[in-house]
């Protein structure tokens, strides 16, 4: 199992050729012995210090390593001892103490989950922006593993109380400054709906280092206004993870949510905390995580529930009915499909946040179309995924997304060219999108017409696919 910790023996560390390639800080020569002696491929290794089995591949084929953070990660993940760390450059570290290896080391946090306070929340969130920012590059190497959302999702239920926040900076912060940030937020976010996560996400993370990390850490707040503050930057933070996961940078989607979360633990903010766990729930479900994403599900549900936001409620029900789905689980799957039916119909909308504007019915009708297609059945998915588009036309991707799942069950069902004609209209959307997800699913629709490529027009809609957004490799 690639979660499994990567079984090194314990002569590795007195090997001449690894102490060797210590010294010289040689990453790629490391790995080769590594596995030379462990057994171990490209893509465990990977799991094991978590970055990209590509990455790792161009290390091993010569590339250099010179980031502290990427040492630190393969030290951890490795397991080296306190003299291997120190032959590498590094400093020792108890050894008993294993790291959360979904965070980068400056992120990593060696206590028990209720010994973080909101200082270090937003000292923790604030490098993330800021290695964002200035070192893209190595952010991105992160991986996603499911079991990177258990930390966070614990301290979130365990963690006690945070101390009030306030602080006695330099800079008053007022009610404008965190209307800006919700209004920034809010333009961000359309911005993300009409043209997809990869259009302004470098922007949104640069405002949120230059603008926001300013007032986190010189502004003069007291508790109220300092929960506020948190809560708009907890908001925004999620959007940011977001956009990543909408363009497939599914590590770092990860580190922003998991960030989000602890935010919005710190603001006391429940209703966003269940909107985030569902956020995560949405993301370990789509990379086929189902036991994952049902865990988070319920979650968001329990403290959507407790919180009395019968809306969140019915979102975290939905998504946990997707996981069950992904996992086949059909009964579980209608169970709780049926509790996000009720739930919305006695939900009270005039008090929605803007940040759930989204969840209606077209986006219910959508996702109990998904499940239906994961479950294999085509025509209760064409039913669902024909009732999503009457939809608001603002959520541009949103509509790609449904489209798509449209001529996806009429694919099924064996009427290509119906498929083909919705097909076109999903790709004419998905060009305008800087969204691998949009594309991801035109990309199935191709696949699942290939059975039928001598048609005509399933002919013309795959070259069409590979003109609009590239050849496969």
């Amino acid at each position: 199992m690639l979660l499994d910790p990567l079984r090194i023996p314990d002569v590795a560390w007195s090997d001449p050729a690894v102490r060797d390639a210590l010294g010289q800080r040689d990453v790629g020569a490391l790995f080769r012995r590594i596995g030379q002696l462990s057994g171990a491929s490209q893509t465990r290794i990977g799991a094991a210090v978590n970055l990209e089995q590509g990455y790792v591949s161009r290390v091993m084929a010569g590339r250099k390593v010179t980031s502290i953070d990427v040492l630190e990660r393969v030290a951890d993940g490795l397991r080296m001892p306190d003299e291997a760390r120190m032959a590498l450059g590094l400093a020792p570290k108890d050894h008993s103490c294993h790291l959360d290896m979904a965070l980068p080391s400056r992120q990593r946090q060696s206590g028990l989950p209720n010994n973080r306070s909101w200082r270090e929340d937003v000292r923790a969130a604030a490098q993330l922006w800021e290695g964002d920012v200035n070192r893209r590059d190595v952010i991105r190497q992160v991986a996603f593993t499911s079991a990177g959302y258990t930390l966070p999702a614990l301290r979130w239920f365990t963690a006690p109380a945070t101390r009030a926040v306030e602080q006695a900076g330099s800079r008053t912060v007022g009610q404008p400054d965190i209307e800006t940030i919700r209004e920034m937020t809010a333009t961000y976010r359309r911005l993300d709906n009409q043209y997809g996560g990869g259009h302004a996400r470098a922007a949104v993370v640069r405002y949120l280092h230059q603008e926001v990390t300013p007032l986190l850490h010189n502004g003069r707040y007291e508790t109220s206004t300092g929960q506020k503050l948190l809560s708009a930057v907890a908001e925004l933070t999620q959007l940011a993870g977001w956009q990543a996961y909408d363009v497939a940078d599914h590590g770092v989607a990860q580190l922003y949510l998991t960030h989000a979360l602890d935010l919005a633990r710190a603001a006391d903010d429940a209703g966003l905390g269940a909107e985030i766990l569902a956020a995560m729930s949405h993301q370990a479900t789509y990379l086929g995580h189902g036991v994952t994403g049902i865990d988070l599900a319920r979650a968001a549900w329990q403290t959507a529930h407790q919180a009395g936001f019968t809306v969140l409620a019915a979102e975290a029900s939905v998504m946990e009915a997707h996981g069950h789905a992904v996992l086949k689980d059909e009964r579980a799957c209608a169970t709780a499909l049926h509790q996000a039916e009720k739930a919305l119909d006695r939900a009270d909308r005039s008090s929605t946040p803007q940040w759930l504007g989204y969840f209606d019915e077209a986006y219910l009708s959508a996702k109990f179309g998904h499940c239906f297609k994961a479950l294999g059945k085509p025509v209760q998915a064409e039913r669902f995924a024909a009732r999503s588009l009457r939809m608001d036309e603002q959520y541009v991707r949103g509509k790609a997304f449904n489209l798509a799942l449209l001529a996806s069950a009429q694919a099924h069902q064996g009427d290509p060219e119906r498929a083909c004609v919705v097909g076109a209209q999903a790709l004419v959307l998905t060009s305008r999108l800087q969204s691998a997800r949009a594309a991801r699913y035109v990309r199935d629709l191709q696949i699942e017409l290939a059975p039928h490529r001598r048609q005509p027009a399933v002919q013309q809609f795959i070259r069409r696919v590979d003109t609009v957004l590239g050849s496969r490799r």
